[in-house]
């Protein structure tokens, strides 16, 4: 005899991880955007400076796979930054079709002085959860992430951009 149909509800919803993650998406954004408010930088804009600090000379395409951030929408993240005065672009000795990405003495600083906020944006996220907690969603959304990895649009691929730089 045939099983009755679930009945549909909101609470499949509220319930399903997919869902879950997006809202803690918007809460994590909504959490940096308000420790970081003084700075204008979303959390990408962040992710983007963080990375061109520690790869100066960076492409956007290998940017791109460092973050995790799909090319075309990065154009208009490095133009943003670009025009905050943060980063320069400067054609590549190489092949002038290139840019290669550099902090300014502003973006450096910007990076510098942010960090306490971002760090405030990040410790909040995971303050309503006792320590052992928090330790323990780490480790495992740290796991849902490297074993989902290919599965992503943008799959982070760090290791493979950098190799190209010839730095690590």
């Amino acid at each position: 005899m045939p099983s009755k149909p679930a009945a549909i509800t909101m609470d499949a919803v509220y319930t399903a991880p997919g869902y879950l993650f997006r809202r803690m998406q918007q809460i994590a954004v909504a959490l940096f955007v308000e420790e970081c408010k003084a700075f204008d930088l979303t959390p990408v804009q962040y992710a983007s400076l963080v990375a061109i600090h520690t790869h100066p000379g960076i492409d956007a395409t290998r940017l791109s796979a460092v973050i995790a951030f799909d090319r075309s929408t990065l154009g208009s993240v490095i133009e943003r930054l670009e025009a905050k005065k943060l980063i320069d672009r400067k054609p590549s000795g190489e092949d002038k079709r290139v840019k290669l990405l550099y902090l300014t003495r502003s973006g450096a600083a910007v990076l510098r002085d942010i960090m306490p906020s971002v760090e405030r944006a990040q410790a909040r996220m995971l303050q309503p959860l006792k320590a052992a907690d928090r330790k323990m969603l780490m480790s495992l959304l740290t796991q849902l992430v490297d074993l989902n990895n290919e599965a992503s649009r943008v799959p982070l691929r760090a290791e493979d951009a950098l190799e190209h730089l010839g730095k690590s």
